[in-house]
């Protein structure tokens, strides 16, 4: 009997530990988060299918695209702009394209949310030079 009791609560013990570490989901991108070295925030949000993001303040004194490689492109705001567009490729992943206002650069990047407050953001340039990132979520 009592070797049963201790299987029954080592198996309960180990159901709530693992109820209790919820799996995030790639929905938890969604919000607000700040960009680790400029400080900026970057709102995401559903588009369709997709996730997007758009700068919805700046903190490092940018006020216009003046990187853009198009000269069209340099006077255009940065506050609103839509840099990322990304499908959902797993559980807690998306991957697309996200604009670089710092270099007016296009790469190719994955967002993989770690926690509700927490995410890493990845980009490359021609699939070998990559960078990651820890964004903290804007307001917990």
């Amino acid at each position: 009997m009592r070797t049963m009791m201790m299987a029954a609560f080592a198996s309960l013990a180990l159901i709530s530990m693992a109820g209790g570490a919820a799996a995030q989901k790639a929905e938890d991108a969604f919000g607000t988060w700040r960009h680790p070295e400029n400080g900026s925030h970057v709102k995401m949000y559903a588009c369709g299918s997709r996730l997007c993001a758009r700068i919805v303040k700046v903190t490092d004194g940018q006020k216009t695209d003046d990187k853009n490689p198009s000269a069209a492109k340099r006077s255009r705001p940065v506050v609103g702009m839509v840099i990322m567009s990304a499908k959902k490729t797993g559980a807690n992943k998306w991957a697309g394209s996200l604009y670089n206002r710092a270099d007016g650069k296009t790469y190719s990047g994955t967002i993989t949310v770690s926690s509700r407050s927490s995410l890493s953001l990845s980009g490359c340039s021609m699939g070998v030079f990559c960078k990651s990132t820890i964004w903290s979520r804007v307001g917990g």
